[in-house]
C-alpha cells in the first residue's frame, strides 16, 4: 500500500500540492500541543490559537493558508444541506459550526461527498489520509513530498506532540485516501 520511491528522495508535487504541503509544513514548531477541547469559534474562518490544535487543524489551516479555502464553512454548509449523510457519533441533532470540521469522520464524509476519495495506495504528495490509531481513534493529515529513510511517504500531522512530519507508518491503520482541490 505504501509508495516506495527510494530512501530520502523527494517526490515531485503538483504546484497546488506543493502549496498545500508548504502551508502544512509551516505549522511545524508553531502548533506545539494537542488540544481537542470544544471551543466556540468565530464563523467563518474560525480557529483555535495556532499554538495548539488537533490533527484536523493541520489540514484546515493548510487549506486556509494555501488556497484561502475555509473548511469550517465548507463542511458546515454541506452538513446543513445533508446532515443525515454525516456520522451521528456525537448525538447532535443539527450541525455545529464550532466543531464539525474538526472531527475526522466529518471531514472524511465531506471529502467523500465531494468525490475526492481514491483507492488506498499510490500515495501522492498533497493527498489526505484517514486512519485509525489504536483501532479506535480517527486521525488525518497531509501526505508530504518527502520520503522517510525507509522509503515511505512522510505525513504532516498532529498526533499529540504538535505538528510533525513523520513516516506514514506512524499514522495508524489507513482506512481512506483523498485528493481534494490539489
Amino acid at each position: 500500500m505504501l509508495c516506495r520511491v527510494g530512501p530520502g528522495r523527494p517526490r515531485p508535487a503538483s504546484p497546488r500540492a506543493a502549496q498545500l504541503i508548504a502551508a502544512a509544513r509551516r505549522q511545524i514548531g508553531v502548533t506545539r500541543s494537542y488540544a481537542p477541547a470544544y471551543t466556540v469559534l468565530a464563523y467563518p474562518n474560525g480557529d483555535v490559537p495556532r499554538v495548539k490544535g488537533v490533527c484536523t487543524d493541520v489540514v484546515i489551516r493548510a487549506y486556509r493558508d494555501a488556497f484561502a479555502l475555509d473548511l469550517q464553512a465548507e463542511v458546515h454548509r454541506d452538513m446543513v444541506r445533508a446532515f443525515s449523510a454525516y456520522p451521528r457519533r456525537w448525538g447532535l441533532s443539527q450541525p455545529d459550526r464550532n466543531i464539525d470540521h474538526r472531527r475526522v469522520p466529518n471531514l472524511a464524509t465531506f471529502w467523500e461527498r465531494a468525490g475526492a476519495r481514491l483507492p488506498l495506495g499510490g500515495w501522492q504528495p498533497g493527498d489526505l489520509f484517514s486512519s485509525l490509531v489504536g483501532e479506535r481513534l480517527p486521525h488525518t493529515g497531509v501526505i508530504s513530498d518527502r520520503l522517510s529513510p525507509l522509503g515511505n511517504p512522510m505525513v504532516i500531522h498532529n498526533m499529540g506532540q504538535g505538528t510533525q512530519e513523520e513516516d506514514l507508518l506512524v499514522a495508524g491503520r489507513l482506512i481512506a485516501r483523498f485528493r481534494w482541490r490539489v
